[in-house]
């Protein structure tokens, strides 16, 4: 799938009542550091994805070329039941959390081993090998 189907596909998740930031869409397709990009496939959209319900990480509309799109966006949540304060989507009301998926998989593999833990253990850890004479040895 490519970044921008998987971008609408989450869009059209979000239930009626709950936003999401630019930032959230782009860590849950898996391209964390890419709100801006999310930002330009929702400015091209289909009909079907619920555009008006994706806003900036503060809460608040993001400015369009034109007044009118940002007035849509603010029409269509209040229709949802969203209430804005002082511009402002209440983040912690009204943000989505998506259900967690069940995975066998860690979520970062490359975080299982070297400087960040997994079988070496955290950082600063002591660690017992065998030296070349067969005695266990402790090191840090």
């Amino acid at each position: 799938m490519t970044f921008r189907g998987a971008v609408y596909a989450l869009v059209r998740r979000i239930p009626t009542g709950h936003v999401v930031t630019y930032g959230q869409v782009a860590a849950l397709v898996g391209r964390a550091r890419s709100a801006r990009a999310v930002g330009g496939a929702i400015g091209r959209c289909p009909d079907d994805v619920p555009w008006h319900r994706v806003v900036n990480a503060q809460g608040r509309i993001s400015s369009r070329r034109s007044e009118s799109g940002m007035l849509t966006q603010r029409i269509r949540l209040e229709h949802e039941g969203v209430r804005l304060r002082r511009g402002r989507v209440p983040l912690t009301r009204y943000q989505w959390d998506p259900p967690a998926r069940s995975s066998k998989r860690p979520s970062h593999p490359a975080r299982m081993g070297g400087r960040r833990g997994g079988r070496n253990g955290p950082p600063g850890a002591k660690k017992e090998r065998q030296d070349e004479n067969g005695r266990m040895r402790t090191t840090v």
